[in-house]
């Protein structure tokens, strides 16, 4: 028999500005609690779906647990769904390239993944749902997948349930959201159910759905004049004109040959978002949460993405209004999961774990444009950055960076 509508019951953890819960709320799943720390993201919530009840307290490590039943009106085994996407920052290929290496469950932030856990042997949920970034699962650093799988078979013996993780990959790209954007998506099932990983719909092959891009998104934001806000700052701010759409800094190293190109940086000496900018015809490359003022990607018209703009390249819904200064609307959408890749696990979640018959067109893919314009035109580079033309040498490799050789000099450096 299928379920009624009021039984899709999900309780969310680390909400954030609601981008997964929001494809989830389309696919027909209904929240009965929302827990979330972030002041600005709290008003996002209020502001646009009050009807969501927000613990309290937000910090899911002080929330009691008997506070958490009560405020989600549950019984262990009555929720549907746990749904949540704790911080990756232990976890990220950024922290890799900043540091060499990250705290990963040794990191004070990667506790989010007990607390999680923590909530599911509360709630004994029918499915657990928990989302990060793919160096979750880096071969010989997958000690967070490891503490996983020990929480659930320990939740196992003690409540006789038969959870057992299963990981799944997706680029979000290949479903219709008009951004590179790979993550891991988690799931276990009460009974050990698994589901087949949703096929792609969106590529470049025979029989798909040509990729949504950039200008499908934000094409309709599309203006020759903006807020001054929006205007790059910084040292290479003057730099960012002269790199073609879809390009980054490398555009300027001696590898590339091309007209208009300066030989201005090493290959691979810079992270790859560095002066990196979208191209209309093309998915937005993946929207950071912690920009920096070179940081991208940008505009093709050289300028910093709008808030509007970010949230639509995340597919949050049209309208949806994110608060909060600048720096906390990009931290927000950033950090969030694009709203259609939540809408589509929630029907997949219906359809597999739970047998219903649903409709899977997921509606939060933006439609086709036919207006595409050409590229935007490079200028050639300003006379004061030319100092910096010279014979730059590429990245040493893996581990044979700066970084790396710092980090063997500490130790020897403390004895």
């Amino acid at each position: 028999m299928t379920p009624v509508i009021a039984d899709r019951t999900v309780l969310s953890l680390f909400t954030g500005a609601g981008g997964l819960d929001l494809g989830l709320e389309a696919a027909g799943f209904q929240h009965v609690l929302c827990v979330e720390m972030d002041e600005d993201s709290r008003s996002t919530l209020r502001q646009n779906r009050p009807h969501w009840r927000l613990s309290d307290p937000g910090d899911v490590h002080a929330l009691e647990s008997d506070e958490i039943l009560r405020q989600a009106q549950l019984k262990p085994r009555d929720l549907w769904l746990l749904a949540g996407g704790p911080p990756c920052q232990p976890f990220s290929k950024s922290a890799y390239w900043s540091n060499g290496s990250t705290g990963r469950v040794q990191d004070p932030r990667a506790q989010t993944l007990s607390a999680y856990m923590r909530v599911a042997d509360l709630t004994l949920p029918k499915v657990m749902l928990l989302e990060n970034v793919t160096g979750l699962t880096y071969k010989n650093k997958d000690e967070g997948i490891r503490e996983l799988e020990s929480d659930l078979a320990a939740i196992n013996r003690r409540h006789g349930t038969s959870y057992v993780l299963q990981c799944i990959h997706l680029n979000s790209a290949g479903y219709g959201v008009p951004q590179i954007r790979d993550r891991v998506f988690l799931l276990a099932h009460i009974e050990g159910r698994s589901i087949a990983p949703p096929s792609p719909t969106h590529g470049q092959t025979n029989g798909l759905e040509p990729f949504r891009t950039a200008w499908d998104a934000i094409g309709h934001l599309d203006r020759e004049t903006w807020s001054p806000e929006l205007d790059p700052t910084g040292r290479w701010a003057g730099l960012l004109p002269t790199i073609p759409e879809g390009h980054n800094y490398l555009w300027h190293t001696p590898r590339n040959k091309q007209k208009g190109s300066e030989p201005l940086f090493g290959w691979r000496t810079r992270y790859w978002t560095f002066l990196l900018k979208l191209a209309k015809n093309r998915p937005s490359w993946t929207i950071q949460a912690e920009p920096g003022p070179a940081t991208g990607p940008f505009h093709w018209r050289s300028r910093l993405l709008s808030t509007e703009e970010l949230s639509r390249l995340q597919t949050f819904p049209e309208g949806y209004e994110i608060l909060g200064t600048r720096r906390s609307a990009c931290r927000q959408v950033g950090n969030a999961v694009p709203s259609a890749i939540g809408e589509l696990l929630g029907l997949e979640i219906r359809r597999q774990f739970f047998d219903e018959r649903v409709e899977c067109a997921v509606r939060l893919v933006p439609p086709r444009r036919s207006d595409c314009p050409p590229p935007e035109r490079p200028i050639a580079v300003p006379k004061h950055y030319l100092s910096l033309r010279g014979r730059h040498r590429d990245h040493p490799g893996t581990g044979l960076g700066p970084g790396a050789r710092r980090r063997e000099r500490e130790p020897r450096e403390g004895r």
